[in-house]
């Protein structure tokens, strides 16, 4: 009877502990989950005609998809100082959706108006 209790009291506990450690890191950042472009060095979120919108030639959603996914692929390389190569991506690379060089050619745009955003500075060698 007594190991029942104990059971019961570190399962609760258990449980409780996970909560709680949610709950004392506080509200999340102002801009948080407001744009795929946020963290130190990316600016505010951009709106219709900014730095990471997709280029007025782009009419397709498939070349939209593919420049965005592309500034995200440059984004994640950044965040993790990766190297800078757009053949480093595995959603560039491995893309087998339609239209596959549409894709692409977007997603390499993409990939480079992210850097040409950054500016000149070190770079994730």
């Amino acid at each position: 009877m007594n190991i029942t209790r104990i059971a019961t009291a570190v399962l609760a506990a258990g449980l409780l502990v996970p909560s709680a450690a949610l709950l004392a890191q506080g509200p999340p950042p102002p801009g948080y989950g407001q744009g795929y472009n946020q963290g130190p060095g990316y600016g505010p979120p951009q709106g219709p005609g900014g730095w990471d919108a997709p280029p007025p030639d782009f009419s397709r959603d498939i070349q939209r998809r593919g420049f965005h996914d592309g500034i995200e692929g440059a984004r994640r390389d950044a965040e993790n100082h990766r190297a800078i190569n757009v053949m480093n991506r595995d959603e560039y690379r491995n893309y087998r959706g339609p239209e596959r060089r549409v894709y692409r050619d977007a997603f390499a745009r993409g990939y480079q108006a992210f850097w040409n955003h950054q500016g000149p500075g070190p770079r994730p060698y």
